[in-house]
């Protein structure tokens, strides 16, 4: 390890883990970001209206940016920008402005593959730490080194990188780096795809990826100019895509190599996905921070990624090269089996009433779930429920309706409600 890369040392006779990484999470618009930051991450990464990948997202405004910030200030987080698009010559203009624009709204810094993006940056909005993007498919020292003689703070790794090969980047370069720990992969070297841009004029590398990889596809070959057909009728679509990434059981080994950041993808995700995704993260950086030599996985944390994945997951390029078993062939996956239900706004201890904001349908009598990062996950059945009026109801039945109804435990604004299927 390099000088200033100590890792752990002994604290009262026991190890502890002195170099915390950050956990940093997606955020698609204002609210997913409060989520995120509110249930433990330490960095919010987010889009804007222009030169990122995400256009389907909502994305931000900048002055949604700067309120994003005043909030994630509160929690000491930062937030950081995607402009991580290869600009087009249409791209240029406007760009030193947007730039400012990002640094006037306090962000922290940017997540750039583009070097003109990056030249202007250091240009026209100096105070912006720039972060290399994943779209630059770094994956060995020589180039890492690069970067950093660039003068660039922190780069993303390739998810095709390695744990041995990260190691030899640490040992040899003085860098920030980041990595990857769960959410979908690229069934090309992320971004550098042109199925999209083929099949529906939509461009991977200005934020328009249609993922071609997930469709279902009947599969030929060519012998002369006959299409022979290499399937039957009753055989399952064939897909080519990856399975999602999940590195949970890794991240002890990732702790230990020094990686600065984790990063945790999905902008387009539910507040149920990002809530749930980053306070299991959350939990288990923080327990093996504190007593790595006796830290062991817990199942209740892998049980609940599960009730928000909704396609297979798997460690991917980090502990190897993926084999059969890490693709998806004929399906699409597993669908998850719990519904995110209501969003708590408000909860009276005296009444021991909840006030909560109707996600999905639910009725009296269902069998419930909280969670959140101040309560253990606990159940109960729904009972009596009364919309904002007063109104008796038997079930919450409209989008964003606002309900209420006796919880015998202490819940807390931004806690989440979910419901098996």
């Amino acid at each position: 390890m390099l000088k200033n890369d100590q890792i752990s040392q002994i604290v009262n006779g026991k190890r502890v883990i002195v170099k915390k990484p950050e956990l940093l999470a997606p955020a698609g618009n204002l609210e997913k970001l409060k989520v995120a930051v509110h249930y433990g991450a330490d960095a919010v990464f987010i889009g804007g209206q222009e030169y990122g990948l995400r256009s389907n997202a909502d994305n931000f405004t900048l002055e949604e940016m700067a309120e994003g910030v005043q909030f994630a200030n509160k929690y000491g987080a930062k937030i950081y920008v995607t402009t991580n698009i290869y600009a087009h010559n249409e791209n240029i203009p406007g760009l030193e402005e947007y730039l400012q624009g990002l640094e006037e709204a306090g962000v922290h810094g940017i997540i750039v593959a583009d070097p003109l993006i990056i030249e202007t940056a250091r240009r026209v909005a100096p105070k912006l730490e720039v972060h290399l993007s994943t779209q630059q498919s770094l994956a060995n020292w020589k180039a890492v080194q690069f970067w950093k003689e660039e003068g660039l703070e922190r780069v993303v790794l390739a998810r095709e990188t390695s744990a041995e090969e990260i190691r030899e980047i640490k040992e040899k370069v003085d860098i920030e780096i980041e990595t990857f720990i769960h959410g979908a992969m690229c069934i090309a070297y992320s971004g550098r795809c042109v199925l999209s841009n083929h099949m529906t004029a939509r461009d991977s590398n200005r934020g328009g990826c249609c993922q071609s990889c997930r469709w279902d596809y009947d599969l030929y070959k060519l012998d002369g100019s006959q299409e022979i057909a290499l399937f039957d009728e009753n055989d399952d679509p064939f897909a080519m895509s990856p399975k999602d990434l999940n590195l949970i059981q890794s991240i002890p080994k990732m702790i230990e190599l020094g990686i600065d950041s984790l990063k945790i993808e999905g902008r387009m995700k539910s507040i149920h996905y990002v809530a749930t995704v980053v306070s299991v993260y959350r939990k288990v950086i923080d327990a093996y921070c504190a007593d790595p030599d006796h830290f062991v996985i817990q199942k209740e944390w892998l049980d609940e990624l599960d009730k928000c994945a909704n396609r297979d997951t798997a460690p991917a390029f980090f502990e190897g090269v993926p084999g059969y078993k890490e693709q998806m062939f004929g399906v699409h996956g597993k669908k998850t089996t719990y519904d995110f239900a209501g969003f708590v706004l408000d909860y009276d201890r005296d009444t021991k009433m909840v006030t909560l904001q109707q996600r999905n349908f639910f009725k009296s009598g269902d069998v419930v779930e909280f969670f959140g990062p101040e309560i253990d996950n606990f159940t109960q059945v729904v009972g009596t429920i009364w919309d904002e009026d007063g109104n008796e109801i038997d079930a919450a039945r409209h989008p964003l309706q606002i309900v209420k109804f006796k919880v015998e435990k202490d819940v807390f604004p931004y806690n989440m409600m979910r419901k098996e299927r």
